[in-house]
């Protein structure tokens, strides 16, 4: 319940007592309270500013009195409804025609496609020295998660890149996927932290400190072993969860490590004798194709020391869940309302996506981030 309700309506007791006392008469003993809570009425709330205007009567020079610096418009919307248009395209995804059904519906007003993408442009504008800001704090960062997903625009294909931390989000939009795509975003190529990944080839041209996801491998192994009867799978991906659990509670003792990375180096090793090397064909130019169970048992060999990086460094998760937690809502985004009609729209979608993922994980408004940029006065989250 509410301490400090906006509306307190007492009902007073009415009538007698069996005993014939007049309730009226008696002094109140107690109040029961129960509250209900509600939205009050939605309308929008019109402020004319009205300028003086005066001609002295000396020289007859005309002046006015100067408007506020925002209201630069004979009629415009105000910081509320413009948060509220954002809010409803970039956190709940909906695509401009809803945007402006739910508008007209709660507030009387539907605005054109075009002034909700003149909102989208002027909040991707005034969060420019945010995300200037958020680049140097992710490189302070010790561990970063990064990961990609496909996006569209017009039709063709194009990605959304995610840098992420526990407490910082910050998503690109591309229309390439590779090493080119990862540049222009300008905060790997600097970055010698630890990078937590899933093994895709353009990161390990990094300079950083990689480690690998092991929600990955695990998924893997159990397809080996569960779709292809491939019992050291069965058994790495065992010892590996075992392994992990313990070293996550503490109890790992150090005999206990030593004997996990035996058996991790063994169970590899049974795992390319159940998959030997395939035959190079006649003529056939390139290299030879590998089996699954081949490919995955020298990958963890390769990168024996990126896989089990969580084992030997304090702080470095076990998995890249961060960066896919990061990117599910950019999935969703696509199911809900599709692609994107411009490159600038997935621009657009992604700064202030990345402001709001941000104060989301600091446990600020998000909201009241909103409403702060279009008061020009644009809430900034923690980068220390």
């Amino acid at each position: 319940m509410s301490p400090s309700p906006d509306e307190v309506v007492v009902l007073p007791l009415m009538g007698s007592c069996p005993c014939g006392q007049q309730w009226h008469e008696v002094d109140v003993h107690d109040l029961l309270a129960r509250q209900v809570l509600d939205l009050p009425e939605v309308q929008l709330h019109v402020t004319e500013y009205q300028a003086e205007v005066k001609v002295c009567p000396r020289c007859h020079q005309r002046q006015q009195a100067m408007f506020p610096q925002d209201v630069r418009g004979q009629v415009q919307y105000g910081p509320r409804f413009q948060a509220l248009a954002v809010y409803l395209n970039v956190a709940q995804f909906l695509p401009f025609k809803r945007v402006g059904n739910v508008l007209e519906t709660l507030c009387g007003q539907r605005p054109s496609e075009g002034t909700l993408a003149l909102h989208l442009n002027l909040a991707t504008a005034r969060l420019a020295g945010f995300e200037a800001r958020l680049k140097e704090a992710l490189l302070e960062e010790p561990v970063l998660h990064v990961d990609e997903t496909g996006s569209k625009v017009k039709g063709q294909l194009a990605w959304v890149h995610v840098i992420s931390s526990k407490q910082l989000t910050l998503s690109g939009h591309d229309p390439h996927r590779g090493l080119a795509a990862i540049q222009v975003m300008g905060v790997l190529p600097r970055y010698r932290g630890v990078l937590m990944h899933d093994a895709w080839l353009s990161y390990f041209q990094l300079a950083a400190r990689h480690a690998l996801c092991n929600a990955h491998l695990l998924r893997e192994l159990r397809f080996l072993h569960e779709q292809l009867d491939q019992n050291w799978a069965g058994e790495l991906r065992t010892a590996l969860q075992g392994v992990y659990h313990q070293h996550k509670t503490g109890i790992l003792t150090p005999s206990e490590k030593l004997a996990f990375l035996i058996r991790f180096d063994a169970l590899l090793e049974a795992g390319l004798e159940t998959n030997p090397a395939a035959e190079p064909v006649p003529k056939q130019r390139g290299r030879v194709k590998q089996s699954p169970g081949r490919n995955l048992a020298l990958r963890c060999q390769k990168h024996r020391d990126k896989v089990l990086r969580f084992l030997h460094e304090e702080g470095v998760p076990f998995d890249n869940n961060q960066a896919e937690r990061d990117l599910r809502m950019v999935c969703v985004k696509r199911k809900v309302s599709g692609g994107f009609r411009s490159a600038e729209g997935g621009m657009n979608f992604c700064r202030i996506r990345s402001d709001t993922s941000t104060l989301q994980k600091q446990g600020m408004n998000i909201w009241h981030g909103l409403v702060s940029i279009f008061r020009n006065d644009v809430l900034i989250p923690n980068f220390s």
